[in-house]
């Protein structure tokens, strides 16, 4: 069919053929992004076939929520439409699952604030109010790279920060918003004496030795996890073998019963972060309300099978 005998709509003609408002078509015409057919003699706009199915995946693409620019960006390049398409919409998915993480946050504080007692209220508004939603863990972090020892090898640091700070849940519990804003609270108080009080190990064995320290102890609280799942009893064996030789190690010293003696009366003297550790255990209840080990109850699994240990040989 020649140009001249080509369908063609006026603007509101075209708006009520796509099921659009005139608003919207001239709004889409005025970016660029509705291809006009031709003007009539007074100026108006005028349409053709081309422009609706334009439109109409306008319309469809923003019913995906994307922004012009991406629209604007699937439509203009044809050759590459669908690789453009799947970025914008893989980029808004992430979007959506931040916002959604938010909400979710949200909503348990609320819940959280809804359901304490009167007399707690105010409380936990301010513990909840100094947290962001989604909560960061910068606060956290921070904690444990003032409780390291200076100069720790960047990767060993990183790999001990993976395990001690725990990741917020995306669809958290109340309790667990209040636990995670317990240990931003924690974690950003002012220690009393002004500095973080560090474990005689860190000045024994210095950066290099607590980076190796820190990676034998992983281990051993990996191979005890398993016993802390099925609630055993602590006992000695393999864990608490991996556990003595991180801290002989450090120590310059070899694993005897000597030095397990020594090292019991060291642990239970040094710093303790209990609270930390509890309020750890509760961000990380799974959903079935299972505990998670962390390193604080895999620590406290061994100990006690170091006191047990020491007990037997006595």
């Amino acid at each position: 069919m020649s140009a001249s005998h080509e369908v063609l709509w006026s603007i509101g003609e075209f708006a009520e053929r796509a099921g659009a408002t005139v608003k919207s078509v001239r709004f889409y015409s005025d970016r660029g992004l509705l291809p006009e057919a031709s003007r009539s003699g007074g100026g108006h706009r005028r349409y053709g076939p081309e422009a609706l199915e334009r439109l109409r995946l306008i319309r469809s693409l923003r019913a995906l929520d994307l922004s012009l620019p991406e629209v604007r960006r699937v439509l203009d390049d044809e050759d590459a439409a669908g690789r453009v398409l799947e970025e914008a919409v893989a980029s808004r998915l992430r979007e959506l699952g931040s916002e959604l993480k938010t909400l979710r946050w949200r909503e348990a504080a609320l819940r959280l604030v809804q359901e304490c007692p009167a007399a707690e209220r105010a409380g936990r508004l301010r513990l909840l109010g100094a947290v962001s939603t989604p909560p960061s863990t910068a606060s956290l972090a921070r904690f444990w790279r003032a409780w390291l020892p200076p100069r720790m090898p960047a990767r060993a640091t990183a790999a001990f920060l993976e395990v001690a700070v725990p990741q917020p849940p995306d669809e958290p519990a109340p309790a667990q918003v209040l636990a995670f804003a317990g240990l931003h609270a924690m974690t950003t108080a002012p220690c009393p004496d002004g500095r973080q009080p560090q474990p005689e190990v860190h000045r024994v064995a210095g950066a290099r030795g607590a980076a190796a320290l820190y990676a034998g102890l992983a281990e051993a609280y990996e191979i005890a996890g398993p016993q802390l799942r099925r609630a055993r009893n602590p006992y000695p064996g393999e864990a608490l073998d991996a556990y003595v030789a991180a801290y002989a190690s450090a120590y310059g010293s070899r694993d005897t019963r000597e030095f397990r003696r020594l090292l019991a009366a060291r642990l239970a003297t040094g710093p303790r972060l209990d609270r930390y550790w509890e309020l750890t255990a509760v961000v990380l209840t799974l959903p079935d309300g299972r505990p998670e080990p962390t390193p604080g109850s895999a620590d406290d699994w061994l100990r006690a099978a170091l006191e047990r240990d020491n007990a037997q040989a006595a």
